[in-house]
């Protein structure tokens, strides 16, 4: 064999080598397992810029406060957390391609990401497909039923029903509805139309507004000219949220309006100038507001500006952030392990952390949050007002009407009212 083949024969032989040697590393590792002997890596998938930047900055400094404090006390299972948190951008493909980064790369024991909906369901069929342990920290239409996602924000149970009962009981039963033109305003105006009509209202008109749009003089002169008890608005991003100045200026102030998203999230409220947002009612888990009334959310909101004192807002989704880590680090110490099996059997275990806003207890069948819920109003000047305040609302349209038991059954679906 002359030099050239022994050379070759040798390359090969060393490529099979470390082939082999590949694939015998890879063997008997479950998801979620962390290559790494020091630390426990965290994947954090949020929007720090893009037009859900305004929440997604939030969400990412709420994930940094959490690990700190959890650090701060030892870390976990005697290993530092280790956060690794790309920019997402507001961009759903650059969420899959951070998504399948962050599994296959960098070897994180779970996922907390995504303000959007359309954000979140891009990247939850990843999160199956590689078994891996998905956190959703973030208000939302409600209705996942999927065994590797765990959502610890807002859904309609909690925020739906009781703020369109409370709105038509006090201002009456003609409702109009504007929402986003994607998935989560589809099926939350799905849900206004379910509760209307439960409760005696009637739905008028409802109109869908692409995200894009940043232009309502039509969307405008339509609701004056059906002149609504109540308007309700499922408006989100940046371009949207320009419609409450619009308002302001054309439309009839005297006609109240309720959300589910406003204020709580991109803090429109402090955004805009009186009167924008006055007459506004709003269902919440966390507002800072809360921090008049409640010494545990003014403890978060004072150790939030410390750590960032730029920040302008800390919001609904910035709370369900540190609390989802903070509900995933108890569930790891419970399970002793970062195994993907064992951590969510911990959550099923109906795990509970006492977070900024009281506490927050993961329902074992449905896989998501018991919590209180606030309701809130802004006056002429658009001060906040706590107006009544629900204790641990339990999650259970999907356990109820849908026979969904996540414990018992494997799933990875959404269910939506009228279906």
């Amino acid at each position: 064999m002359n030099n050239r083949k022994k050379r070759k024969s040798l390359s090969l032989l060393l490529v099979f080598v470390l082939v082999l040697a590949g694939i015998l590393s890879g063997c008997g590792k479950s998801s979620g397992s962390n290559d790494d002997s020091k630390t426990i890596k965290l994947g954090v998938l949020e929007d720090r810029s893009g037009d859900f930047s305004l929440v997604g900055i939030q969400k990412y400094h709420a994930a940094q406060l959490a690990v700190e404090e959890i650090n701060k006390q030892g870390g976990l299972l005697g290993k530092k957390v280790q956060m690794v948190a790309p920019d997402t951008q507001s961009d759903n493909k650059r969420y899959q391609e951070m998504a399948k980064r962050l599994i296959l790369q960098d070897k994180v024991a779970a996922i907390m990401g995504a303000f959007s909906s359309a954000s979140r369901e891009a990247i939850r069929p990843i999160m199956d497909q590689n078994k891996m342990l998905y956190f959703y920290n973030n208000q939302y239409e409600g209705g996942v039923a999927d065994n590797m996602t765990f959502n610890t924000g807002a859904i309609p149970e909690h925020q739906m029903v009781p703020l369109i009962q409370y709105m038509i009981k006090k201002f009456g039963p003609r409702v109009y509805t504007i929402a986003a033109d994607y998935n989560f305003g589809q099926i939350s105006a799905q849900w206004v139309k379910k509760t209307v009509e439960a409760n005696g209202g009637k739905l008028i008109n409802e109109e869908f507004i692409p995200l894009g749009v940043s232009q309502f003089s039509s969307t405008i002169s339509r609701i004056k000219k059906a002149k609504p008890d109540v308007l309700v608005t499922l408006l989100v991003g940046q371009d949207q949220s320009s419609f409450y100045e619009q308002w302001s200026k054309s439309g009839d102030k005297s006609i109240p309006m309720a959300s589910t998203v406003n204020m709580a999230q991109a803090y429109e409220h402090k955004r805009f100038a009186a009167p924008a947002l006055a007459n506004m009612y709003v269902t919440a888990t966390f507002m800072e507001e809360l921090d008049q009334k409640y010494p545990s959310a003014k403890k978060f909101v004072d150790k939030f500006y410390k750590k960032f004192p730029n920040d302008k807002y800390v919001g609904m989704e910035a709370e369900s952030e540190y609390t989802g880590i903070m509900l995933w680090a108890k569930a790891v110490k419970k399970a002793k392990s970062t195994d993907t099996d064992k951590v969510i059997k911990a959550l099923e275990s109906g795990i509970s952390y006492d977070g900024p806003a009281g506490p927050v207890t993961i329902d074992p069948k449905t896989h998501h949050a018991i919590r209180n819920v606030y309701l809130v109003h802004t006056d002429a000047k658009q001060k906040v007002h706590i107006d009544t305040e629900w204790k641990d609302v339990k999650p259970d349209w999907l356990s109820k009407e849908k026979n969904v038991d996540l414990t018992k059954k494997q799933e990875a679906k959404q269910y939506t009212p009228l279906k």
